[in-house]
């Protein structure tokens, strides 16, 4: 890369740290006529005067110079400020371009946008941008028939402070981007790249921060700690408990199962006994019917004899009989 862009580069940095410093003075060379020209009666705002709005009454216009809209209108925005002091107002303009922060802060999405001021208290105007309807506007009032901006939406309330820095920053990115690109021949993507590496080490960075200052706020208790005696003698008791309790419970279980062991006897003594008496009982009942059927072999004996005897008499007889 040649020396003069390195140069030129340097340049450009230190009129970007020139504007920031010195605010004022950089709101005061912004504005647009030459010596040669007469000077125009609207009043130039920037970041750093931008509170004179808060006091008195204001029309305030945002543009930017590339917008036609905005390049239509700036002739009757110099005849309307010209008449200013007669309509006992104060007449401004914003480049965009040139304030982001601003246009953060006023919410500006359209261009050009108009709002105006009183003593703080912002309205945001809509209607036609002639000479006639802006002169109108002031001298028959019509701005009080114009609801206010809400206050969380008012250009001095602290979520607006914040919307104005994150637009302020977003316009310096892109002032290091078109640096990075056009003064130093950066590749595109190269400058994305530098991009999202310092957004991650700035993450890093401040969630360490977040980390330090939670430490110091909330510090972590330690988990060692010197013991009281108090806390020792509790301590030693609640361990001579710990070991008593598996003692008492050895002794009660060894108790348990000695009553266990002399139920279980006196089952088995219940269980012969009654087995021994079932036992009698049914060789008693045996003995009872062995002797009934002795019995009935003793009376059955006598009957078959009888039967013998009365068969041989009859054999006898028979034979007798077939002699004769």
């Amino acid at each position: 890369m040649a020396p003069g862009r390195w140069r030129q580069g340097l340049r450009l940095l230190r009129a970007l740290l020139l504007a920031a410093l010195l605010g004022p003075a950089a709101c005061l060379s912004s504005s647009f006529y030459s010596p040669g020209e007469p000077r125009s009666s609207v009043r130039v705002l920037c970041g750093s005067n931008w509170s004179l709005v808060l006091q008195g009454q204001w029309m305030l216009e945002f543009y930017a110079p590339w917008c036609p809209a905005c390049q239509q209108i700036e002739a009757t925005w110099e005849s309307f400020a010209k008449e200013s002091e007669r309509l006992g107002i104060t007449v401004g303009k914003v480049d965009v371009t040139q304030e982001p922060g601003l246009s953060g802060r006023f919410f500006v999405t359209t261009l050009p946008t108009i709002y105006h001021a009183n003593d703080g208290v912002f309205r945001r105007y809509r209607g036609s941008r002639t000479l006639e309807d802006l002169e109108g506007y002031i001298l028959e009032r019509k701005w009080e028939a114009v609801e206010p901006v809400a206050g969380w939406k008012s250009p001095s309330s602290i979520m607006m402070h914040g919307m104005a820095g994150l637009f302020h920053f977003s316009g310096w990115i892109r002032q290091i981007h078109n640096y990075l690109t056009g003064t130093l021949g950066v590749h595109v993507w190269v400058s994305y790249a530098i991009f999202i590496l310092a957004t991650l080490l700035i993450g890093l960075l401040l969630g360490l921060i977040l980390v330090l200052i939670s430490d110091c706020l909330c510090p972590a208790k330690s988990k060692y700690r010197a013991e009281t005696p108090e806390e020792a003698v509790t301590k030693e008791n609640a361990e001579n408990a710990a070991l008593e309790e598996p003692e008492e419970a050895a002794e009660l279980s060894a108790d348990d199962a000695e009553e266990a062991a002399d139920v279980k006897d006196l089952s088995n003594g219940e269980d012969v006994a009654n087995s021994s008496a079932e036992e009698s009982e049914e060789d008693l009942a045996l003995g009872k019917e062995s002797g009934e059927e002795e019995m009935e072999d003793l009376s059955e004996q006598p009957l078959a004899e009888s039967e013998t005897e009365s068969t041989v008499r009859q054999r006898k007889s028979q034979g007798a009989e077939k002699e004769l």
